[in-house]
């Protein structure tokens, strides 16, 4: 799988949801990344996934080369409380495959800049540590590091920390 500059960056289209899930239940089942244990089946996140629609400010964006999905973005609502709409939380996967080719960047700039047209101001990210890749792809779009909860999940057997990070979307 190749993540070439022919990739395009689109909203997920409806039939998306297969690929996007074999991404993310990839990292379930195999890394500390994301906090959830159990893969998800294509009827439990269906909700989920209707949910990102053209009207609503969180976009769920996906990265494709010759006809497969090669990971993706989404953001959604940082906290439920009304005087929060101004912030979302951000998130990418991508494929195995396609990482470390500028791919995360490509999604994740795109994603910040419906974020801003959408009159959304802030963006975070929680990043489980250790997460370098991570790290550097946030440090390098500029966001800046706020802090870290310490031990915050349990995947694995042991405990994870989380290191959020934020950004203005109109930067």
């Amino acid at each position: 799988m190749n993540a070439s500059p022919l990739s395009t960056i689109e909203d997920a289209r409806p039939g998306d949801l297969p690929a996007v899930l074999s991404i993310l239940n990839h990292y379930i089942s195999n890394d500390h990344c994301t906090f959830d244990t159990e893969p998800w089946s294509v009827a439990q996140k269906q909700a989920w996934f209707d949910a990102f629609q053209a009207d609503n400010p969180y976009r769920l964006l996906v990265a494709r080369a010759d006809g497969q999905l090669l990971g993706y973005a989404h953001s959604g609502a940082w906290r439920p409380k009304k005087a929060y709409q101004v912030t979302a939380e951000t998130t990418v996967y991508l494929h195995p495959d396609a990482a470390g080719q500028g791919l995360g960047a490509r999604l994740l700039r795109e994603l910040l800049a419906t974020l801003a047209a959408a009159g959304v101001e802030r963006a975070v990210a929680g990043v489980a540590q250790p997460n370098p890749a991570s790290d550097r792809l946030h440090a390098a779009l500029g966001f800046t590091r706020v802090g870290t909860f310490e031990r915050v999940g349990r995947k694995f057997g042991r405990h994870w920390d989380v290191t959020w990070w934020q950004r203005d979307t109109r930067a």
